[in-house]
């Protein structure tokens, strides 16, 4: 990412603010921005190594590590967290690509760890039902080795889909397989689209000959997570749809549809800043994607991820920029509902901040180093928003 695009986001949002606060001086809309650093002792950087994370004093000593595509790498590739108004602890979750499941519960880290499933395929789309983690995994046909070995297997390849991850056990199981859902042999859901009743599927099957992508849409006829790949095909209706209605699904929303609560916290954005927004609910289904671009614009898009929960709202943008607005679990509300602004420690050239999830005051982002679409060293940053946040805004 060019120097000038890491300095864009706080830097314009200030000074738009800045002048807006001379036009409408004495009005109660107006926002305040005094941005927070985030010092040495709130936060702890962490790597990944090829089978677990470890702690590191700072990101220039992540050993190096061979660039993959990052539908083979190990990296953050999902991240939310649950709702549960009644849980004393706010629970949050990350899959990481090819390793498993990190599982965050304030300041405390635990992974869950499972070759059978994450060692050969891509693992993403972490939705929740009832609070329940659930997340997709597929085997990409452009890097993946192993999907080759699959075509001269005899009978059809029933290949995983859906899973669900146990948080007391610490294990993830299948909900559904592939094979549930089409009859075409060694096929794959390679996407999909969950609006907290239907899901959208788009499937990929591969043959000597050709490789065939189809649709279709549906529903279980009775609760989701009592579902298994044994008895899931007597317990869902599937209709076939269409690739129009699947780009419809996915495509990037205008930013001035985004819910209100993001606008309202980056109100003193530029019309003119391209940047593309995937916006989670917490404990919700599939994300929605928003994107603010000007066509004329020359500029690349800063990418940024936004999480909306019942009492708090936050974005982060892949250059640190970090805005929050609303009260997070047993503390008061923020600047009278007024947003505020971090700068995370600022990442080395070719590295940027690539999701994040807030666990009662403890901000896990994740970062990684990319290239293209391959990725290299990967981890996250663990930052301590009650020392960043509360301690200096009494």
């Amino acid at each position: 990412m060019k120097k000038r695009a890491q300095l864009t986001i706080l830097a314009i949002f200030l000074i738009l603010l800045s002048s807006c606060a001379k036009k409408e001086k004495g009005t109660d809309t107006q926002i305040t921005i005094n941005p927070l650093e985030v010092k040495n002792q709130n936060h702890t950087w962490y790597y990944f190594t090829d089978q677990t994370f470890k702690e590191i004093d700072k990101i220039q000593h992540v050993p190096f590590k061979k660039q993959l595509p990052w539908t083979e790498s190990i990296r953050i590739s999902s991240a939310n967290i649950a709702d549960d108004p009644n849980a004393a602890l706010s629970k949050a979750y990350a899959v990481v690509n090819r390793m498993g499941i990190l599982f965050f519960e304030d300041d405390k880290i635990s992974i869950s760890l499972d070759k059978s499933i994450f060692d050969d395929r891509t693992a993403g789309n972490l939705i929740f039902l009832n609070n329940t983690p659930i997340f997709s995994i597929y085997k990409s046909a452009f890097f993946n080795d192993t999907i080759s070995e699959d075509l001269y297997k005899s009978g059809k390849t029933d290949h995983l889909f859906l899973m669900q991850f146990d948080d007391t056990a610490k294990i993830s199981y299948p909900i559904v397989n592939c094979a549930s859902l089409t009859d075409q042999p060694n096929s794959e859901v390679v996407d999909f689209v969950w609006d907290g009743i239907n899901w959208l599927c788009c499937i990929k099957s591969i043959t000597e000959e050709r490789t065939l992508f189809s649709y279709i849409n549906w529903k279980p006829t009775v609760p989701l997570l009592t579902l298994s790949p044994a008895n899931v095909r007597n317990s869902i209706v599937i209709s076939e749809s269409d690739v129009d209605t699947f780009r419809k699904a996915k495509e990037h929303i205008p930013y001035k549809d985004a819910p209100e609560r993001i606008r309202k916290m980056l109100s003193g954005f530029s019309e003119d800043l391209p940047f593309i927004m995937e916006v989670k609910s917490a404990g919700g289904s599939s994300n929605r994607i928003y994107e603010n671009s000007i066509r004329s614009s020359s500029e690349k898009a800063l990418n940024s991820k936004a999480v909306l929960s019942q009492s708090w709202s936050c974005v982060l943008f892949e250059d640190g920029t970090l805005f929050i607005e609303g009260a997070l679990p047993g503390k008061h509300i923020l600047r009278e509902g007024k947003p505020v602004a971090i700068r995370l420690p600022k990442l080395p050239a070719g590295f940027v901040y690539s999701d994040f999830v807030i666990s009662n005051t403890t901000l896990y982002a994740a970062w990684e180093e990319t290239k293209f679409y391959n990725t290299g060293r990967s981890g996250f940053l663990k930052v301590d928003l009650d020392k960043t946040l509360y301690s200096k805004l009494l």
